[in-house]
């Protein structure tokens, strides 16, 4: 992508473009291009995610490099 984008963003225009595929009856060539440019879109936000992720597991580590675990703590007042 020339353009930096951010994930929200990204999000927001790789909605746009679903959207805009369901509604219209576009020409073949351009839901091509549409196309193409959503599924670039969709890498580069999966690429925002896994970076994410990385940087959690970084962060969660304690002193020796291990993973910090910890269990799921629900909301008491949450119903299921």
């Amino acid at each position: 992508m020339t353009k930096q984008l951010d994930f929200e963003k990204a999000l927001k225009e790789l909605e746009r473009l679903v959207k805009q595929m369901e509604e219209n009856d576009l020409p073949l060539e351009e839901t091509l291009k549409t196309f193409e440019h959503g599924i670039n879109l969709s890498r580069y936000c999966v690429k925002c995610l896994d970076d994410a992720e990385k940087r959690i597991q970084q962060l969660s580590q304690d002193e020796n490099g291990e993973p910090l675990l910890k269990a799921w703590e629900r909301d008491s007042d949450e119903d299921l």
